[in-house]
């Protein structure tokens, strides 16, 4: 009598990116479907994952469901249609299944000799990102952790510029004795420009603050009598109003002096990509460098900085790396990537830069701009037509709104965010709370938009009753 033969063991790496791709498609499908914010009783279930470490080793298989099971009802619905906090884009399809592949892959984008994979996308990409948001020629951009490090790098290369000018060399003596130059910024400037500059050495309050307009932006009037060098911070999207900075004429006002001018552009970068939104961006491709996100309008995977420079040579300048283990940096012509960025080894962030633009191509991204800018004016209709005040000229992404003082609209932050439907949060405008709004996703369409205002008004009616 014959017997049967045992089958082939089953693979225990498959069963197991299995089940967490099942896992993550199943969140993805319904994450409009659900709370934006937690409910109570998903906050108690994190409870399940206080245990002390275990002596053994337990099962990956109820290691990855007790993750899924206890962490996944305790996420905020970031990725959704209805998340308007923090200018938080979702998880575009073609971002989410590029990120499987790139942890599969787990590329190290230092070096071309460490992934060509990674050296081919990057040169892709990079060509893509400068053709698409009209930067000027011989433009390149790195990939790095975030807004913050992309100023901060930014920032670097544009310290070690001014100084090289000034016959310093920042790398070889440090800063200690080097000349000074001024560094100026708006009132308006982002936490995490002040956060870089310290980084940097060039200091948080060792700066010249312009005064700001009524919408954030920096008043070219006001600018210094400086004469130069100087370091020229600007801003395209006011985190609270999305106003653009006059960058003409800022440019114009540097041109007599000499320095550098430096573009904090954390989602107002991606306004260049939108031919509609020309009179904002007049001027922003006379600066010397940018900083953005990709993980907010362009809808990638957190963890996506890119900091733009017009010279390639000033990154190489500031991050080129020597030791007997890697290749030569052979020059500024040549990319490696771990001699243009701060960190030596990197994830291959450029394949999901690479997903979403193939996948929305030119006019694709120039929609996403012009229909959540579209989604949030109309937000902004219908919560003024139901007597709230909004704060700000709606040119992009961003809503502030106030119900009556800053007590009342904190009041009514605490109720919207209660309510599950939308989530919003807070900022201070004019020495008071106000609401910010910012729309950033590729799922958000104008029923969304309805859903907004209507959670916006039922909490403010229940306030005012």
């Amino acid at each position: 009598m014959s017997q049967v033969q045992p089958g082939p063991a089953p693979d225990p790496v498959r069963a197991l990116l299995r089940a967490a791709a099942d896992g993550a498609a199943e969140y993805a499908a319904g994450v409009d479907a659900r709370r934006v914010a937690p409910d109570p009783a998903a906050l108690a279930g994190l409870a399940a994952f206080d245990e002390p470490l275990p002596e053994v080793g337990v099962d990956p298989l109820a290691t990855l469901r007790l993750l899924d099971g206890a962490g996944g009802p305790a996420t905020v619905a970031s990725t959704g249609a209805r998340y308007f906090g923090f200018v938080t884009g979702g998880s575009h399809p073609a971002a989410l299944g590029a990120s499987v592949l790139t942890a599969a892959w787990d590329q190290n984008a230092a070096l071309p000799v460490m992934s060509p994979v990674a050296a081919r996308l990057y040169d892709v990409v990079a060509g893509w990102l400068v053709d698409l948001l009209g930067l000027p020629t011989g433009t390149r951009p790195v990939f790095v952790s975030g807004a913050t490090v992309a100023n901060a790098a930014c920032l670097a290369a544009a310290r070690d510029a001014v100084l090289a000018g000034m016959g310093w060399d920042v790398q070889a003596d440090g800063l200690f004795g080097a000349p000074p130059f001024e560094v100026v910024v708006g009132e308006q400037a982002h936490s995490t420009l002040s956060k870089s500059l310290g980084l940097v050495g060039l200091g948080r309050d060792r700066v010249t603050v312009v005064p700001a307009d009524d919408q954030g932006r920096l008043r070219a009037d006001a600018l210094p009598r400086s004469r130069g060098p100087v370091l020229v911070c600007a801003q395209a999207g006011e985190v609270n109003t999305g106003a653009f900075d006059p960058f003409d004429a800022i440019a114009d006002w540097l041109a007599e002096r000499s320095g550098w001018l430096h573009v904090d552009g954390a989602f107002g970068l991606w306004a260049l990509a939108d031919p509609g939104r020309a009179g904002l961006t007049a001027g922003l491709d006379r600066a010397d460098s940018w900083a953005t996100d990709g993980h907010k309008w362009l809808n990638v995977g957190y963890d996506c900085g890119i900091a733009f420079t017009r010279r390639t040579a000033d990154l190489h300048r500031t991050f080129a790396a020597v030791a007997g283990y890697l290749p030569a940096a052979t020059g500024p012509d040549r990319f490696d990537a771990m001699h243009h960025t701060p960190q030596s080894s990197q994830r291959a962030r450029q394949f999901e830069v690479w997903a979403v633009l193939r996948s929305l191509g030119r006019a694709g991204v120039a929609d996403l701009v012009t229909r959540t800018c579209t989604v949030a004016a109309t937000i902004a209709d219908g919560l003024r037509a139901g007597g709230l005040i909004v704060l700000n000229d709606v040119v992009l992404n961003q809503v502030l709104v106030r119900l009556h003082d800053g007590p009342t609209t904190e009041a009514l932050i605490a109720a919207v965010q209660a309510d599950g439907r939308i989530w919003c949060g807070p900022t201070r405008w004019d020495g008071a709370t106000a609401m910010r709004i910012s729309v950033s996703s590729w799922r958000t369409d104008l029923d969304d938009a309805a859903t907004a205002v209507a959670t916006v008004l039922d909490c403010a009616a229940r306030l005012r009753g």
